[in-house]
């Protein structure tokens, strides 16, 4: 891979452009809410359980990359709406696991839904051959969220 800061000009105007159509898109997704009621932060926790599956609030807290008093208050908020459950470590009883509840996946599922056939309704506006590119774009953009 190539170093951007020796790279070509090429390369670093299309990861400016990546970046800028990233953040334009990522932000009109958080408007496709179904549940008004939770906080961006909120939702992404709730995604990391569907995820990843059940976690103590310390690991919830490293792959959300907040501190863990925050996310003992988000887990704790999340509790108080019935969308997770905290039973105890089967380990370490000092610790609590967290896990989704159904009503949690049922609300995941239908903000995925919502939020697909948003972006599915943009993409309509797509020719042949720019569907190919984001297929073949898809699988990487992906990577890049994961790394």
């Amino acid at each position: 891979m190539s170093d951007l800061s020796h790279g070509s000009g090429e390369d670093a105007a299309a990861v400016n452009s990546l970046r800028s159509a990233v953040m334009r898109l990522g932000r009109r997704l958080k408007h496709q809410r179904v549940d008004e009621s939770l906080s961006p932060t909120e939702m992404s926790v709730l995604g990391t359980l569907a995820r990843c599956g059940s976690a103590t609030p310390g690991e919830l807290a490293r792959k959300e990359h907040v501190q863990p008093p925050s996310m003992t208050r988000i887990v704790a908020l999340l509790e108080a709406k019935g969308l997770v459950r905290l039973e105890p470590h089967p380990d370490d009883r000092r610790q609590k696991v967290v896990s989704q509840t159904e009503e949690a996946e049922a609300m995941l599922e239908e903000s995925r839904r919502k939020r697909n056939a948003w972006l599915a309704s943009l993409a309509e506006g797509l020719d042949e051959d720019e569907w190919a590119k984001l297929r073949a774009a898809a699988p990487v953009l992906e990577k890049l969220a994961h790394l």
